[in-house]
């Protein structure tokens, strides 16, 4: 017997997106199981529906009303599957709040996603973004991950390999993209307590306090305070976090940009490529804090977009068109948003 699912019409996305945009949905379900994800996706194809699949929001910007069925991801639960002296296998729920799973690791002494503290959203959509931050990334910790094909309706295991990780990038965002749906992600987690805190803000802020060997639970306060330092609280003012990618140019043009940009930071990715800061780009074009109508550049960090108040999807999508025409004119290089633009 099919799990009975309640789809309401007509519904306000601006509580689902961290960004805040006043879209509505044809369309709403919550499903609690991967049962009830089945019956949300019968429903959308017995009636012809598009249909969006949505974690915490927190990398989404809705452009426009969404014509269709959104289907809210809350699948929850966090199970060890194996544990030793020396690590622990996790499996959490596609559905559960990344930055809490991190916090009940940092609280049980499991290391490696420490560093990924307080980056919003939930634990399916790590892996399509392969979220990083302060010299780590999900690709590092990552086993497997287990996804519902949305035509067949087959479960399937996907390996390291075969989710094809890059830098913000996965093969959800091309391959897979729409066709399949996260249901659980699996993580090898470390008991040794030796946490990366390598990067330099993280290492500065720790030598701040004193601290020379941190614990996983210190990185982690580390992390935290670091990222509040700069990055808006969404509940504050709407913001969707990092707005785009750090671009990763040739080394030959990094060298050429050095010459007129002396400041100009790099951070060696290959032989022959590097990647440079996008909100250096953004604050050197002049836009750091500058407004267009309801939708803003954060006064703290240029990477941010902010809404205001009331902006419009089409609002900060033509900032962002203003600030990567900016960039391209200054600098030659082009911003690629990390956000998901839906329309």
């Amino acid at each position: 017997m099919p799990s009975p699912i309640d789809i309401k019409e007509k519904v306000y996305l601006s509580p689902y997106n961290t960004m805040g945009i006043q879209a509505v949905a044809d369309f709403f379900v919550e499903v609690h199981s991967v049962s009830e994800l089945k019956v949300a996706l019968r429903y959308s194809k017995t009636n012809a529906l598009r249909t969006m699949i949505l974690g915490g929001g927190s990398n989404v910007l809705f452009t426009t009303d969404f014509k269709g069925l959104v289907i809210l991801n809350r699948i929850e639960g966090v199970e060890i599957v194996s544990d030793s002296d020396q690590e622990v296998i996790l499996k959490a729920g596609a559905g559960e709040n990344w930055h809490e799973l991190v916090l009940y690791c940092v609280d049980k002494g499991y290391g490696g996603i420490e560093n990924l503290s307080l980056i919003p959203g939930t634990v399916g959509a790590a892996p399509i973004q392969n979220i990083g931050a302060y010299g780590v990334e999900l690709v590092d910790v990552f086993v497997e991950l287990e996804l519902l094909d949305r035509e067949s309706e087959d479960i399937r295991t996907l390996s390291k390999s075969e989710c094809n990780f890059g830098y913000r990038d996965s093969v959800f965002k091309r391959e897979l993209k729409d066709k399949v749906i996260i249901t659980s992600v699996t993580l090898k987690l470390s008991k040794s307590g030796n946490p990366n805190y390598e990067y330099a803000s993280l290492k500065q802020n720790l030598k701040s306090k004193g601290i020379d060997e941190p614990t996983i639970k210190q990185v982690s306060d580390a992390v935290i305070e670091v990222r509040q330092s700069k990055l808006p609280d969404p509940d504050e003012i709407g913001n969707t976090g990092s707005f785009f990618k750090n671009p990763v140019i040739p080394v030959f043009q990094y060298d050429e940009l050095k010459q007129t940009f002396p400041d100009l930071p790099g951070y060696p990715v290959t032989e022959r490529q590097v990647k440079v800061p996008a909100g250096w780009l953004i604050e050197k074009a002049g836009w750091k804090g500058k407004r267009n109508g309801n939708a803003g550049v954060h006064d703290k960090q240029a990477l941010v977009l902010v809404n205001h108040g009331n902006a419009t999807g089409e609002e900060l999508l033509e900032l962002a068109g203003l600030i990567q025409g900016s960039v391209k004119e200054k600098f030659e290089i082009n911003l690629i948003p990390e956000v998901n633009l839906i329309n």
